[in-house]
């Protein structure tokens, strides 16, 4: 059974301040449209840029997972990132009033509790997951960082941490299945050591850190004078060291409460690939970084299993959808300009047409007519008239709309293409279309063989009558 989309019934806020900035800011997460997929909104930004919650796009890791684009950066969004994978959810608009997310607690418990507030609802297009294939393996070895995924039909995680201190010792914490996250990993908070808290205090690191929102473990000898001092800092009356080697402003949720938090980033690190997962993931001493390059990984193995993957093979001699005079009634292009001669389907997001290649074209008049080739230009503008039928569809009375390109992106041409040859064109719309623009991916096909592909966006026009072709 197909798993459907999914966002929230409205909108819904939370507040607070940011761990290393110490700005006050509001989330508010809203409801998104199907593949939609995640995104932030800087609305105290001129133009309100938005920024896509992508792997590709991260810019920092050094205390935190940051992302830019578009002039506009994020910071700490893996807690955040994590609420959102562990509520199973596929398309959120995030908009913040400040460069970063509120730290709450220290974990993702309060995020999930707003998003649980206002409920989820359905939505009417299917999840696409990407299923591991293989055991993809990431290493650093000088960290002795490892980072494992291997199939498997839920999203199951397994954490190691090890930082060599006698308090924290060696911790694993594992979930057999993201349904887990809630009551397993939410509510776990971040933590760090004590001399990392001394470092980031003296170089005003965490100017929105409190002693409410982390774990601080005790990695060394610590005197009276000190503990006051930490006191005063954060306006407590006194400090001590907890029997557990923590400082006893809070007492630990799990026993292993620091890997359980590790497992926590890496569910919100990994949420930047962009797809729902199933495989099992094992990790031994991860961080931020090593999250981020080893989701980058994933990504490189989803575009390299999409590349390979086997394409369906349609056969052009089946009685079509239509034939070219009732293409005709759609396009307004007509010979020599017209280069779709059946569509063998139509659906709202995708659409298949056939071109057949022979020597009579008009073009190999004069294009290598000793040894003739379809023209790249030729391949692409028949891809275009496919979608272009796709994209018509969408309207109730096509012959007074005409559509117009505004950008063609990630071209390839993977083989030539001869006279005699049938291409048979797929596109399938990339996100819904919105103010008349569609995006769409495209891919040219002789038999079993990729020829072209592409990226492309048009626009929807309403035709003059003095336009309109008869």
């Amino acid at each position: 059974m197909n798993v459907k989309q999914k966002t929230i019934k409205s909108e819904v806020s939370v507040q607070g301040v940011g761990l290393h900035t110490g700005a006050n800011v509001t989330l508010t997460f809203c409801p998104a449209p199907e593949n939609h997929g995640f995104k932030f909104q800087r609305t105290d930004l001129p133009g309100q840029p938005i920024v896509d919650a992508d792997c590709d796009n991260v810019t920092d890791t050094a205390r935190g997972t940051t992302i830019t684009q578009n002039g506009a950066s994020i910071s700490t969004v893996e807690h955040v990132m994590a609420s959102l994978v562990g509520m199973d959810l596929d398309n959120i608009l995030m908009k913040l009033d400040g460069p970063e997310t509120p730290i709450m607690d220290g974990s993702a418990i309060l995020f999930v509790e707003a998003l649980e507030s206002v409920g989820f609802v359905q939505q009417d297009i299917d999840r696409e997951y990407f299923q591991i294939p293989h055991n993809i393996i990431y290493t650093e070895t000088d960290r002795k960082v490892e980072i494992v995924a291997m199939p498997l039909e839920d999203y199951r995680f397994t954490c190691m941490i090890d930082y060599n201190s006698p308090v924290l010792g060696s911790q694993h914490a594992v979930i057999s299945s993201i349904a887990e996250f809630k009551d397993e990993i939410a509510s776990c908070r971040t933590f760090c050591f004590l001399h990392e808290l001394e470092y980031q205090l003296q170089n005003n690191l965490i100017k929105g850190g409190d002693l409410n929102n982390a774990i601080v473990i005790v990695d060394k000898e610590v005197n009276r004078e000190e503990l006051d001092h930490l006191a005063k800092i954060f306006n407590r009356e006194k400090i001590e060291v907890a029997p557990q080697g923590i400082l006893n402003n809070m007492e630990l949720r799990y026993q292993n409460e620091p890997a359980r938090h590790k497992l926590l980033d890496m569910i919100g690190d990994l949420a930047l690939v962009g797809m729902h997962i199933k495989g099992h993931i094992m990790a031994a001493r991860p961080g931020h970084a090593a999250n981020i390059a080893f989701a980058k990984k994933i990504k490189a193995a989803i575009k390299k299993e999409k590349n390979k993957k086997v394409q369906k093979v349609y056969d052009p001699s089946v009685k079509p959808l239509y034939d070219v005079v009732q293409i005709m009634d759609i396009l307004p292009h007509r010979q020599p300009f017209l280069f779709i001669d059946k569509i063998l389907e139509l659906s709202k997001t995708h659409v298949v047409g056939v071109k057949n290649v022979t020597m009579n074209e008009e073009f190999f008049k004069g294009h290598f007519p000793g040894a003739p080739v379809l023209p790249g230009v030729i391949q692409i503008e028949a891809m275009a008239q496919t979608g272009g039928i796709l994209v018509l569809s969408t309207v109730p009375d096509p012959r007074n709309y005409l559509t117009y390109f505004l950008k063609i992106d990630k071209v390839r041409f993977r083989a030539q293409v001869l006279p005699g040859d049938t291409i048979v064109f797929r596109c399938d719309l990339m996100e819904p279309i919105r103010r008349g623009i569609a995006q769409m991916k495209g891919v040219g096909m002789v038999g079993d063989k990729i020829v072209v592909e592409a990226e492309m966006m048009a626009q929807i026009s309403k035709v003059k009558e003095s336009e309109r072709v008869s």
